[in-house]
C-alpha cells in the first residue's frame, strides 16, 4: 500500500473529488465521494465515504459508508423533485437553480479535530461535531455534540463524556493536533502507553 504524503493526499480508485482540499497525510477510501469539502491534516475517511460541504478538522477518523453533510430537496415548494434545480436534466431550455446550490452549499457541516466517526453514520447539514468527539455506528447526527461527547442513536442523544470535563478542557488547551511532524513521532510511545490524564502531566496540559 502507499505511504501517505504530507504533499499529495492518497486518493483510492473509484473516488469522485470536487472543489475539496487536503491537508497533509490525508486519505480517501475507495469508491468515496468528497464534494466542496475541506480535510485537516492526517485526517481521512475509509471507503464509499459521502462527504458534502464539509470543514474537517484534523486527524478525523471517518469510517466507511458514513454520509456527511448530506444533500437536500426543497419541502416548502410544490415539488421536492429535483427538476427544480436541475431542469437542464431535463429540458433544453431550462437551466440549473444557481441560487438553490449556492444555498446547500452555504449549509455548512463542521467535524472538529481527533474525531472519529462510526460506520454508517449520518452528520446532517450544519451540525459541529465537536472536538475529540465520538459518534457511534449507525447514529444520525441531527443536532451540534460537545466536545469529547460520545453520541449514539436515531437521532443521536448523549451516552457519556470521552473523558471527565476538566481532562477534555486541558485536551483542548493542549492543542496537540497542531503539534509538527517530527514532535508527533518524539511523542509517539507516550501516545500508544500513556492514559490521557498521564499524557497531560507529562506534556504539561
Amino acid at each position: 500500500m502507499p505511504k501517505l504524503s504530507a504533499d499529495t493526499p492518497l486518493i483510492h480508485e473509484g473516488c469522485e473529488v470536487v472543489d475539496s482540499r487536503f491537508g497533509r497525510y490525508c486519505e480517501v477510501g475507495q469508491g468515496s465521494r468528497v464534494l466542496h469539502s475541506d480535510f485537516g491534516d492526517y485526517s481521512y475517511c475509509d471507503r464509499q465515504a459521502d462527504i458534502a460541504n464539509t470543514g474537517i478538522g484534523k486527524f478525523a477518523n471517518i469510517a466507511a459508508m458514513t454520509r456527511i453533510g448530506p444533500t437536500d430537496h426543497p419541502m416548502t415548494t410544490a415539488s421536492l423533485h429535483h427538476f427544480l434545480y436541475r431542469s437542464a436534466d431535463y429540458w433544453d431550455d431550462a437551466g440549473p437553480d444557481t441560487g438553490f446550490f449556492a444555498h446547500r452549499r452555504s449549509r455548512r457541516t463542521v467535524i472538529g479535530h481527533d474525531t472519529w466517526i462510526g460506520h454508517g453514520a449520518i452528520v446532517k447539514p450544519e451540525v459541529t461535531v465537536g472536538h475529540g468527539a465520538i459518534v457511534a455506528a449507525g447514529a444520525v447526527v441531527t443536532r451540534d455534540v460537545a466536545p469529547y461527547m460520545i453520541v449514539a442513536g436515531v437521532p443521536a442523544v448523549p451516552l457519556r463524556e470521552r473523558f471527565p470535563a476538566a481532562v477534555a478542557d486541558r485536551l483542548m488547551a493542549l492543542a496537540w493536533w497542531d503539534w509538527d511532524h517530527d514532535r508527533l513521532r518524539a511523542a509517539l510511545d507516550d501516545f500508544r502507553a500513556l492514559p490521557a490524564e498521564a499524557f497531560l502531566e507529562k506534556f504539561g496540559g
